[in-house]
């Protein structure tokens, strides 16, 4: 890649992931190298078999729990490998890097705003870095090429409807 860019995708309407993740396809599709981060996230979902399917490499950073008030320690250390993880898939030549839910890792305050900073200010030139999730830092924002706030308008679990397989995970 000639030149990449820093996206990010945040707000409280769904698609954040989904765009990064359509991002990754396309990229595939293009020949580019993708590796995604997934922040405090533990197990397997649906787009894992597609990653597999596609050659999209994906590593995990999180449990199987949903991270309440204070983040355990083992949480703080798995975002921190991942941040690590990030600097190391620049050094191997990655195409695209997405960071998903860096910012909402950022807003439990199981990973510092300057990590990730400092995560966007090594990017090689070449590199398209992109970050998800709610709760964006301004700081983050004002670092970015590319900002995109999804806002929820209408959503079907307002109706009770719950989480399906192959749609939300």
């Amino acid at each position: 890649m000639e030149k990449g860019f820093v996206q990010v995708y945040t707000g409280n309407g769904k698609g954040k992931s989904t765009a990064a993740f359509g991002l990754a396809l396309r990229a595939v599709g293009a020949g580019y190298r993708v590796m995604i981060i997934q922040f405090l996230k533990g197990m397997e979902y649906s787009e894992h078999d597609s990653f597999k399917r596609l050659g999209i490499d994906y590593e995990l950073f999180g449990t199987k729990e949903f991270v309440v008030g204070e983040p355990s320690e083992k949480v703080k250390e798995l975002c921190k490998r991942g941040i690590e993880r990030a600097k190391d898939a620049f050094k191997e030549g990655y195409d695209i890097v997405i960071l998903d839910e860096a910012n909402v890792a950022v807003h439990l305050k199981a990973m510092e705003v300057e990590d990730l900073l400092e995560v966007i200010r090594e990017k090689p030139s070449g590199v398209e870095l992109v970050i998800t999730g709610r709760y964006a830092p301004k700081e983050v924002i004002e670092e970015a090429d590319l900002v995109t706030e999804m806002r929820e308008v209408k959503h079907y679990y307002q109706k009770g409807v719950e989480a399906r397989k192959g749609v939300e995970w």
